[in-house]
Protein backbone atom coordinates (compact mmCIF):
# COMPACT_ATOMS: atom_id res chain seq x y z
CA UNK A 1 0.00 0.00 0.00
CA UNK A 2 2.95 2.36 0.35
CA UNK A 3 3.74 4.36 -2.80
CA UNK A 4 6.92 3.31 -4.57
CA UNK A 5 8.59 3.68 -7.93
CA UNK A 6 6.39 0.84 -9.19
CA UNK A 7 3.13 1.63 -7.41
CA UNK A 8 1.05 4.79 -7.74
CA UNK A 9 0.04 6.56 -4.55
CA UNK A 10 -2.92 4.73 -2.96
CA UNK A 11 -6.40 6.20 -3.37
CA UNK A 12 -8.56 7.17 -0.41
CA UNK A 13 -10.59 3.97 -0.88
CA UNK A 14 -7.39 1.88 -0.82
CA UNK A 15 -6.12 3.66 2.28
CA UNK A 16 -9.50 3.15 3.97
CA UNK A 17 -9.32 -0.58 3.21
CA UNK A 18 -5.77 -0.67 4.58
CA UNK A 19 -6.79 0.99 7.88
CA UNK A 20 -9.78 -1.33 8.26
CA UNK A 21 -7.51 -4.31 7.66
CA UNK A 22 -4.99 -3.09 10.22
CA UNK A 23 -7.74 -2.76 12.86
CA UNK A 24 -9.38 -6.10 12.07
CA UNK A 25 -8.54 -8.22 15.14
CA UNK A 26 -7.98 -11.49 13.23
CA UNK A 27 -5.80 -9.88 10.57
CA UNK A 28 -3.86 -7.92 13.20
CA UNK A 29 -3.16 -11.16 15.10
CA UNK A 30 -2.12 -12.90 11.87
CA UNK A 31 0.34 -10.11 11.05
CA UNK A 32 1.72 -10.23 14.60
CA UNK A 33 2.10 -14.02 14.45
CA UNK A 34 3.88 -14.05 11.08
CA UNK A 35 6.05 -11.14 12.19
CA UNK A 36 7.17 -13.09 15.26
CA UNK A 37 7.67 -16.42 13.50
CA UNK A 38 9.05 -15.00 10.21
CA UNK A 39 7.14 -17.53 8.10
CA UNK A 40 3.79 -19.27 8.51
CA UNK A 41 1.07 -21.14 6.65
CA UNK A 42 -2.68 -21.16 7.23
CA UNK A 43 -2.45 -24.30 9.39
CA UNK A 44 0.15 -22.90 11.80
CA UNK A 45 -1.70 -19.57 12.00
CA UNK A 46 -5.04 -21.31 12.58
CA UNK A 47 -3.58 -23.45 15.36
CA UNK A 48 -1.98 -20.45 17.09
CA UNK A 49 -5.06 -18.23 16.81
CA UNK A 50 -7.71 -20.88 17.48
CA UNK A 51 -9.34 -20.25 14.08
CA UNK A 52 -10.23 -22.58 11.23
CA UNK A 53 -7.81 -22.94 8.32
CA UNK A 54 -10.56 -21.67 6.03
CA UNK A 55 -10.78 -18.46 8.05
CA UNK A 56 -7.03 -17.93 8.19
CA UNK A 57 -6.62 -18.73 4.47
CA UNK A 58 -9.21 -16.08 3.62
CA UNK A 59 -7.52 -13.44 5.79
CA UNK A 60 -4.06 -14.36 4.49
CA UNK A 61 -5.25 -13.77 0.92
CA UNK A 62 -6.71 -10.39 1.91
CA UNK A 63 -3.45 -9.39 3.60
CA UNK A 64 -1.56 -10.39 0.45
CA UNK A 65 -3.89 -8.29 -1.73
CA UNK A 66 -2.89 -5.24 0.32
CA UNK A 67 0.83 -6.10 -0.02
CA UNK A 68 1.22 -6.59 3.75
CA UNK A 69 2.43 -10.17 3.29
CA UNK A 70 3.71 -12.20 0.36
CA UNK A 71 3.75 -15.85 -0.52
CA UNK A 72 7.06 -17.66 -0.17
CA UNK A 73 7.16 -19.41 -3.52
CA UNK A 74 10.03 -21.75 -2.71
CA UNK A 75 8.21 -23.12 0.36
CA UNK A 76 4.73 -23.28 -1.10
CA UNK A 77 3.45 -26.31 -2.93
CA UNK A 78 0.07 -27.78 -3.77
CA UNK A 79 -2.51 -26.43 -1.34
CA UNK A 80 0.07 -25.45 1.27
CA UNK A 81 1.09 -21.81 0.94
CA UNK A 82 3.69 -20.17 3.16
CA UNK A 83 3.73 -16.44 3.89
CA UNK A 84 6.09 -13.75 5.18
CA UNK A 85 5.48 -10.14 6.21
CA UNK A 86 6.52 -7.41 3.79
CA UNK A 87 8.17 -4.16 4.92
CA UNK A 88 5.50 -1.59 5.77
CA UNK A 89 6.15 2.05 4.93
CA UNK A 90 3.01 4.17 4.90
CA UNK A 91 2.53 7.93 4.99
CA UNK A 92 -0.90 9.18 6.05
CA UNK A 93 -2.57 11.48 3.53
CA UNK A 94 -3.19 15.13 4.40
CA UNK A 95 -6.65 15.85 5.84
CA UNK A 96 -7.81 17.61 2.65
CA UNK A 97 -7.12 14.42 0.67
CA UNK A 98 -9.12 12.12 2.97
CA UNK A 99 -12.78 11.17 2.74
CA UNK A 100 -14.99 10.89 5.86
CA UNK A 101 -14.79 7.08 5.57
CA UNK A 102 -10.99 7.25 5.48
CA UNK A 103 -10.94 9.66 8.45
CA UNK A 104 -13.10 7.25 10.46
CA UNK A 105 -10.98 4.19 9.60
CA UNK A 106 -7.76 6.12 10.29
CA UNK A 107 -9.07 7.32 13.67
CA UNK A 108 -9.81 3.72 14.69
CA UNK A 109 -6.36 2.54 13.58
CA UNK A 110 -4.68 5.44 15.39
CA UNK A 111 -6.67 4.66 18.53
CA UNK A 112 -5.43 1.06 18.52
CA UNK A 113 -1.84 2.15 17.87
CA UNK A 114 -1.99 4.71 20.66
CA UNK A 115 -3.16 2.03 23.07
CA UNK A 116 -0.12 -0.09 22.14
CA UNK A 117 2.19 2.93 22.52
CA UNK A 118 0.80 3.71 25.99
CA UNK A 119 1.49 0.12 27.03
CA UNK A 120 5.04 0.41 25.65
CA UNK A 121 5.64 3.63 27.57
CA UNK A 122 4.37 2.13 30.84
CA UNK A 123 6.61 -0.91 30.25
CA UNK A 124 9.61 1.33 29.49
CA UNK A 125 9.15 3.18 32.78
CA UNK A 126 8.74 -0.07 34.73
CA UNK A 127 11.70 -1.86 33.12
CA UNK A 128 14.16 1.05 32.85
CA UNK A 129 17.58 -0.12 34.07
CA UNK A 130 19.47 3.16 33.91
CA UNK A 131 21.47 4.93 31.19
CA UNK A 132 23.35 1.76 30.18
CA UNK A 133 20.27 -0.46 29.77
CA UNK A 134 18.37 -1.44 26.62
CA UNK A 135 15.43 0.84 27.38
CA UNK A 136 15.87 4.56 26.86
CA UNK A 137 13.09 7.14 26.99
CA UNK A 138 13.17 10.88 26.51
CA UNK A 139 10.53 13.58 26.80
CA UNK A 140 11.50 17.17 26.19
CA UNK A 141 10.28 20.45 24.76
CA UNK A 142 11.93 23.23 22.80
CA UNK A 143 11.16 25.96 20.25
CA UNK A 144 11.52 25.03 16.57
CA UNK A 145 10.60 26.46 13.19
CA UNK A 146 8.64 24.40 10.67
CA UNK A 147 11.85 24.01 8.62
CA UNK A 148 13.67 22.98 11.78
CA UNK A 149 11.05 20.29 12.53
CA UNK A 150 11.43 18.87 9.00
CA UNK A 151 15.24 18.92 9.22
CA UNK A 152 15.14 17.29 12.66
CA UNK A 153 12.83 14.54 11.39
CA UNK A 154 15.09 13.87 8.37
CA UNK A 155 18.11 13.56 10.67
CA UNK A 156 16.13 11.29 12.99
CA UNK A 157 15.39 8.96 10.06
CA UNK A 158 19.09 9.07 9.07
CA UNK A 159 20.04 8.07 12.62
CA UNK A 160 17.64 5.12 12.52
CA UNK A 161 19.23 3.96 9.26
CA UNK A 162 22.73 4.50 10.67
CA UNK A 163 22.22 2.61 13.92
CA UNK A 164 19.50 0.12 12.93
CA UNK A 165 19.64 -3.01 10.77
CA UNK A 166 17.32 -4.79 8.40
CA UNK A 167 16.38 -8.08 10.04
CA UNK A 168 18.45 -10.13 7.58
CA UNK A 169 21.62 -8.15 8.42
CA UNK A 170 21.13 -7.71 12.16
CA UNK A 171 24.04 -8.91 14.36
CA UNK A 172 23.42 -11.82 16.71
CA UNK A 173 23.17 -9.51 19.75
CA UNK A 174 20.63 -7.15 18.12
CA UNK A 175 17.08 -7.08 19.44
CA UNK A 176 13.90 -5.78 17.75
CA UNK A 177 13.24 -2.32 19.16
CA UNK A 178 10.05 -0.25 19.31
CA UNK A 179 11.03 3.33 18.42
CA UNK A 180 8.52 6.20 18.28
CA UNK A 181 8.82 9.80 17.09
CA UNK A 182 6.35 12.55 17.91
CA UNK A 183 6.76 16.29 17.37
CA UNK A 184 3.70 18.50 17.83
CA UNK A 185 3.31 22.23 18.53
CA UNK A 186 2.04 22.95 22.01
CA UNK A 187 -0.67 25.49 22.71
CA UNK A 188 0.81 28.91 23.44
CA UNK A 189 0.96 29.77 27.13
CA UNK A 190 -2.18 31.37 28.46
CA UNK A 191 -2.03 35.13 28.68
CA UNK A 192 -1.42 36.53 32.13
CA UNK A 193 -4.67 37.79 33.66
CA UNK A 194 -4.77 41.58 33.96
CA UNK A 195 -3.60 42.91 37.31
CA UNK A 196 -6.16 44.89 39.32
Amino acid sequence: MAPSARQPRPTSAERTELYKTLTNPVRRRILDYIGQHREANSTSVARALGESTGTTSYHLRKLAELHLIEEIGERSGGRERWWRVLPFDHVTAAPAERTPAEDSALAEWNSQRLSVDIDLYIRALAEYEGPDGWIQAQRTGTYMTRAGVHAFYAEYLDLLRKHGYPEALAPADARPMAVRFLAIPQDPPAAEPPAF
